[in-house]
């Protein structure tokens, strides 16, 4: 009696195809399994990466193992994941050291006296007097700062004299010309001084008192609120406590 095969015949070939598509198909399963169980669809984090990593090598292709220089490229990207979340971690630290610092440094400058670049100054206790600077850009034989109240008429002039170039500071005794105490109120402040043969305007700085502090909350300087002034930042201050 004769027994006849009915299956089909397959090539060694045939069956290697086989197995190549199975494992593809499961490594690509495995991996996008991993992908979704560990990071949920956000973005990758060092431990989601690492699980997926271990993934792809737990499915990959027995016929077809993953190149060695691949395996290596995908480690150093893990360790450049782990250098970028340690180094995320860091300046997370050090900003909410600087928001702290700059808590604590705000509030010892409130109530205290400032030199600010301005022409304006509030002058609160008439016999103190006032003291305050001029920037000479160079060499002067002579120079004014003009002193004029809230009506615009001047009540003092104070000569500079011979000044080297900087800065050069002068005193106000809270006197016009005539010798009298001045109100309390707000003065302006002009100085000039002729350079080159031509009469030029000097930058004048005077004192200002700190009502408070506004701290940014970005990462920015602080910003000082003038008591008459309105709002100035930090860096522009040229003294602090007079």
């Amino acid at each position: 009696m004769s027994v006849t095969d009915t299956t089909s015949s397959l090539s060694m070939n045939d069956i290697l195809a086989n197995s190549s598509k199975k494992a593809s198909g499961t490594t690509s399963g495995g991996i996008a399994s991993a992908t979704d169980s560990a990071t949920g669809g956000q973005a990758l984090g060092k431990d989601a990466f690492l699980q997926l990593l271990v993934t792809q090598l737990k499915n990959q292709n027995p016929l077809d193992p993953q190149d060695n220089s691949a395996f290596v490229a995908q480690l150093a990207q893990f360790s450049s994941l782990e250098g970028i979340t340690t180094l995320n971690s860091t300046v997370s630290g050090l900003a909410g050291n600087y928001n702290s610092s700059q808590a604590l440094q705000a509030s010892s400058l409130v109530g205290r006296n400032v030199i600010v670049q301005t022409n304006t100054a509030q002058l609160d206790d008439p016999s103190k007097g006032l003291t305050g600077s001029v920037t000479v850009p160079s060499t002067i034989a002579a120079g004014t700062v003009t002193i004029t109240d809230k009506d615009g008429k001047a009540v003092r002039t104070i000569d500079l004299g011979s000044r080297a170039a900087g800065d050069a500071s002068f005193t106000w005794d809270g006197k016009d010309t005539a010798g009298t105490v001045v109100p309390v109120g707000t003065y302006t402040f002009k100085a000039n001084a002729p350079i080159n043969g031509t009469a030029t305007d000097l930058a004048t700085y005077l004192p200002a008192t700190v009502n408070s502090v506004t701290i940014s909350q970005t990462g920015g300087e602080l910003m000082l609120n003038l008591a008459g002034k309105g709002t100035v930042a930090l860096s522009k201050v040229q003294t602090i406590g007079i």
